[in-house]
C-alpha cells in the first residue's frame, strides 16, 4: 500500500536501458531537450493516455541514473482524479507510462529493438498496465510543500553563478 498525502505522488514514468513491451530502450538523456523545453508545466498528467482525461499536474520532472522521475498530484475534487488517489493509496494501481514522439532514435540490427535517443515527451499517463514493467508509481521522496527543482549539473550551477555575477 502506497501513502498519498493530498494527491501527490511520486515515481519512474521510465527506466533507462530497459526493454518495454513495444520493443523499445529508453537511453539517458533521451527526454533532456523535452524537459528543458517545455518544463514539468508543459507536460500533462493524464489517465491511460486519454487527452479527455487530465487528473493532475506534474510538479517536478528530471532525469537521473535510473531514469524518468516524475513528481505530481492528482487534483482534488476532479472525479477521476479521486477515484485514482484512492486507488493508488489501496495498492490497487501503481502504473506510470509517457506518451511522446520520436525524434531520433536507432534500430539494433539482431534483435530489431529501438533505442530512443531523443523524444519530445508530450504526457505521462497513470495506468492500469504499463510498457515498461518497472515503471511505477512508488512512495514520495519529500513532502509536497517541499518540492525542489531539479538537481543541477555542475555546468548550470557555473552557468547560474556567472549569471549572478554578471548582473549589473
Amino acid at each position: 500500500m502506497l501513502k498519498m498525502k493530498n494527491g501527490f505522488f511520486s515515481g519512474y514514468a521510465s527506466i533507462f536501458f530497459e526493454l518495454d513491451q513495444g520493443g523499445d530502450i529508453v537511453m539517458p538523456g533521451a527526454f533532456s531537450t523535452s524537459i528543458a523545453r517545455k518544463g514539468a508545466s508543459g507536460i500533462r498528467l493524464l489517465f491511460q493516455h486519454d487527452p479527455r482525461e487530465p487528473v493532475g499536474r506534474i510538479l517536478r520532472l528530471y532525469e537521473d541514473q535510473r531514469g524518468l522521475r516524475v513528481e505530481g498530484s492528482l487534483t482534488p475534487g476532479v472525479p477521476r482524479a479521486d477515484s485514482l488517489c484512492a486507488l493508488v493509496r489501496d495498492g490497487a494501481l501503481d502504473g506510470l507510462s509517457i506518451g511522446f514522439r520520436t525524434i531520433r532514435s536507432t534500430r539494433d540490427k539482431s534483435s530489431g529493438h529501438r533505442r530512443l535517443l531523443q523524444v519530445d515527451l508530450w504526457e505521462i499517463s497513470i495506468v492500469t498496465f504499463p510498457m515498461m514493467e518497472r515503471a511505477r508509481i512508488t512512495l514520495p521522496t519529500r513532502p509536497p510543500d517541499q518540492i525542489s527543482r531539479p538537481p543541477r549539473s555542475q555546468e548550470q550551477t557555473i552557468a547560474a553563478a556567472i549569471s549572478l555575477v554578471s548582473t549589473p
